[in-house]
């Protein structure tokens, strides 16, 4: 009788830990999906930011900004440059930059 408890006992004990570990896993992957989802969206937010800036710059000064510094300096555009990779093309300065802010890869 008390060897038939014990089995009972230890497979109770076993299948909560199996459930506990599949929940947490469960947990574990929609964090790492709300987390993933969120920089998108910070960096969709980030690339808006800098074209609001742009036209803000030609609206002004006449010109659009050279670079990504100008707009950091006079523009109030900040970015953290170890979440985000940003491409900022300017060609002349009569015309809309190509701007392209990608979250940087994790690791």
């Amino acid at each position: 009788m008390r060897k038939k408890r014990d089995w009972r006992f230890r497979a109770g004990c076993t299948g909560s830990a199996v459930v506990f570990i599949v929940v947490l896993g469960m947990f574990w992957m929609g964090m790492d999906r709300f987390l993933t989802r969120a920089q998108t969206e910070n960096a969709q937010n980030l690339q808006e930011s800098m074209i609001r800036a742009c036209v803000q710059c030609y609206a002004i000064e006449g010109q659009y900004p050279p670079g990504v510094e100008y707009l950091e300096k006079y523009y109030g555009i900040w970015m953290d440059e170890e979440q985000y990779h940003v491409f900022y093309n300017g060609f002349a300065s009569n015309l809309m930059p190509d701007i392209m802010v990608v979250p940087a890869a994790k690791e």
